[in-house]
């Protein structure tokens, strides 16, 4: 007969029947409700486009055979005005009055740069027909006025020499009086090369021809110290930029004053000097020191 193991007795706990009695049960349950934060929305703002300067060996500071093109016809017209001027004027005898032709053609381009300088940096913009780039190259110029002296001589001038061809060729086919020819050479050359003139005036003095040096000097084109007066608040004066011999008389007069009151009363538009000066206007100092080779 086998005898098996006996196992111990298996104890288990004794509960009353109402244990809520000896051990009370408080069941808190809170609730708290947090609204999910909501995204802060942050508007953009998109300013105006911050323009950046050109670089000294940017592509739009080089000629292009477009622009020799234009400029060789530019002269070509002139050339051949001041030829035929002469040629007139030694068959005839007669040479005082092509000469004085010749000098009030000078004295006279000299005025109409003024007036133009003055329109351009006044009035209109990159969107005005016809006149718009040379608009936005006059605004940006007093930014940046170290780009004139880095622009090839076409570049700088061929502009100008469009004009000037459309209008002298007519003049050339058709006039043979030495007077006017010498009146249109002299006063069409003057205009196309105010760009050049313009240039020399922002140039340093040691890095000039010694010629061109001496005629600033003597008054017969605008020096760098006259024309830096335009660059300077208000930037309402000095505008012309062949001799500038008008900028005193036109200053002084306050003929440019005169003629945006009457632009005002008749057309409503402000010119940009009646304006505090903002840094559109204000030379780029950090540009500058590229001026200097």
């Amino acid at each position: 007969m086998a005898i098996l193991p006996q196992r111990p007795p298996i104890l288990r706990p004794h509960f009353p029947r109402d244990i809520s009695r000896l051990i009370p049960l408080q069941t808190r349950v809170r609730c708290s409700a947090t609204a999910p934060a909501k995204p802060v929305q942050r508007s953009l703002k998109i300013g105006p486009r911050t323009p950046r300067p050109p670089l000294p060996n940017q592509l739009s500071l080089k000629s292009t055979w477009s622009h020799r093109a234009w400029v060789a016809g530019g002269c070509t017209t002139v050339l051949i005005s001041l030829a035929k001027s002469f040629s007139g004027a030694a068959s005839s005898h007669v040479w005082l009055e092509p000469i004085l032709a010749g000098l009030v053609g000078y004295v006279l381009a000299d005025l109409g740069s003024g007036i133009y300088h003055w329109s351009i940096d006044n009035y209109g913009g990159p969107n005005t027909p016809v006149f718009g780039p040379q608009i936005e190259a006059f605004q940006g110029h007093h930014k940046w006025p170290w780009t004139i002296t880095r622009r090839q001589f076409a570049n700088n001038l061929h502009a100008l020499a469009r004009a000037v061809f459309f209008v002298v060729l007519p003049v050339d086919l058709a006039c043979e009086d030495p007077v006017l020819l010498g009146f249109v050479g002299a006063c069409s050359g003057c205009i196309m090369f105010s760009q050049q003139f313009h240039a020399w005036a922002h140039t340093t003095k040691s890095r000039l021809p010694p010629v061109v040096a001496a005629l600033q000097d003597g008054g017969v084109l605008v020096s760098r110290s006259q024309h830096a007066a335009h660059h300077r608040p208000p930037y309402s004066g000095n505008y012309c930029i062949v001799s500038g011999v008008w900028n005193e008389v036109l200053d002084g007069s306050r003929f440019f004053e005169a003629l945006e009151m009457a632009i005002y009363f008749r057309f409503g538009v402000r010119p940009r000097s009646w304006d505090d000066p903002t840094s559109d206007w204000a030379e780029d100092g950090r540009i500058t020191s590229l001026e200097s080779p």
